[in-house]
């Protein structure tokens, strides 16, 4: 049977799409080139479906959570804060996974951050 090697992309719908990308460069460091092309450090991905009705997602209306791995979670959310962000104030604990902190972004899609264990 082929298999998928990975995750390919990630595309979201953006009103000010070079806002929007300037966004995750400037406040979450992720340093895309020119054509979007992003080279992530290897580490897991998670691929989990969610019951329709969960409330994990944020706003009922978002179909989809983007979840990147950080180091330090505390000094990420810091960061986002110092930056003026929508950042939740609980995070979460999951023994053997690691710990899950929340920001949103200038369009109103919740991003999860996540420490591996």
């Amino acid at each position: 049977m082929e298999r998928v090697l990975g995750i390919g992309g990630y595309f979201i719908r953006a009103q000010d799409p070079a806002a929007l990308g300037a966004w995750y460069r400037d406040h979450l460091g992720l340093d895309a080139d020119d054509t979007g092309v992003w080279r992530p450090e290897p580490g897991p991905t998670v691929f989990a479906p969610f019951e329709a009705g969960t409330d994990y997602f944020g706003s009922p209306t978002q179909q989809t959570v983007l979840n990147f791995r950080v180091r330090d979670l505390d000094a990420m959310l810091a960061q986002l804060r110092a930056h003026g962000d929508t950042v939740a104030e609980e995070t979460q604990d999951m023994e053997g996974v690691g710990r899950f902190g929340w920001v949103t972004d200038p369009e109103g899609n919740r991003v999860e951050l996540w420490q591996p264990a």
